[in-house]
């Protein structure tokens, strides 16, 4: 038997009611046929409904791609999300108080579906202590909708701590670049590794499913075994997509520096125009040091790493973004969270591991 199937007998596979879990980061790694065919589903059928979304960093263009494509009244019951800034058709419902929003930290969101994964009851963190997460002020509650608690404040060792419940992941939705007819996912043309096996173990061990999106398909047992990135017994649904949905970020089809494949001449990097923005970036970028690993913001910080290309500076620190690339020049707008010419790239939770447990020498990050 086949894994591989159209998207709507895998879209099929999920019912009312269910918790649903997608990777992607921005524009980078967006399972957008599988979301497409979710969204022509509920308007042709007007199911499932009721669905809850989790979802860690920011998915979509700001406009009508990525989740904004659930953004539909009787869709969604309940979002659980890291990021809403690029999703205004979720915003909307959430504050006109017709789903139930939450905001959680996005780390913590990808450490959940490691802790749901494992079977724990859920995610221990100081994270989110004396700001709006913590349950004393609002648990991470966006909406007046939102009645269930889903944070508590535990003491441990005389210490606050915050408590963030696990539950079922019914579905997961992630992506890859290949696949085989027994569901074993490769990753070569991605721009980011994401939460993509941790959601997959997660939907796995809670008795869900997990689909999968990808670029193209191999034969059976002819991937190299040291490439799988998602083991087959984790998948469920392979679905093969067109370019139009699959693109590396919205911006890039395909660009080898982002993936990995080879290192590009930077030379070839347009200068940033000199306006305020660059102004502020350059100011900013004074304050690096030497040998410091640093981590870079959503919006003006992001042009940092460019400045500091222009400066040929880059090569003496050690750039990272919050899904999970170490070095190269991080890139900014719809391309936020790539690299290009990296030097390696985890996975999601564990760059939050590395963050969390004190590994940057200094951050950059926006407030706007």
């Amino acid at each position: 038997m086949t894994k591989i199937m159209p998207v709507d007998d895998a879209i099929a596979l999920i019912q009312d009611n269910d918790t649903v879990a997608v990777s992607g980061y921005g524009t980078n790694g967006v399972p957008e046929k599988l979301l497409k065919g979710l969204e022509e589903r509920f308007k042709n059928e007007q199911a499932p409904r009721n669905l809850t979304l989790v979802y860690a960093g920011g998915i979509g263009d700001g406009k009508d791609r990525g989740l904004n494509r659930l953004g539909y009244e009787g869709l969604l019951k309940r979002v659980i999300g890291g990021h809403y800034g690029l999703i205004p058709r979720i915003e909307k419902l959430a504050v006109e108080n017709k789903i139930e929003a939450y905001n959680l930290p996005e780390g913590v969101i990808t450490h959940l579906y490691r802790d749901i994964a494992a079977g724990k009851p859920g995610t221990l963190s100081k994270v989110g202590i004396g700001t709006f997460v913590d349950p004393r002020l609002e648990g991470g509650k966006v909406n007046e909708a939102v009645q269930e608690d889903l944070v508590e404040l535990v003491s441990l060792n005389g210490q606050d701590i915050l408590f963030f419940k696990g539950f079922p992941i019914h579905v997961g939705i992630i992506r890859g670049t290949t696949g085989d007819p027994d569901g074993n996912i490769t990753f070569e043309k991605e721009s980011l590794r994401l939460e993509n096996l941790s959601i997959a173990m997660a939907a796995r061990n809670s008795g869900g499913v997990v689909l999968c999106q990808v670029e193209r398909i191999a034969e059976a047992r002819s991937l190299d075994a040291r490439r799988v990135r998602i083991p087959g017994m984790l998948v469920d649904c392979v679905v093969v997509s067109e370019l139009e949905y699959h693109m590396q970020t919205y911006n890039f089809p395909y660009n080898p520096a982002l993936s990995g494949e080879l290192r590009a001449p930077l030379d070839a990097m347009k200068p940033l125009p000199l306006d305020e923005k660059k102004v502020i970036a350059r100011r900013a970028a004074m304050e690096l040091n030497p040998h410091t690993t640093v981590n870079l913001g959503l919006g003006l910080p992001s042009l940092i790493g460019r400045v500091a290309n222009e400066e040929r500076i880059s090569d003496q620190i050690t750039l990272t973004v919050d899904p999970g690339v170490f070095g190269g020049v991080p890139l900014d707008g719809y391309d936020f969270g790539a690299a290009m010419n990296f030097s390696s790239s985890i996975d999601h939770p564990y760059q939050f591991d590395f963050i969390d447990g004190g590994g940057l020498d200094s951050a950059y990050l926006g407030f706007a």
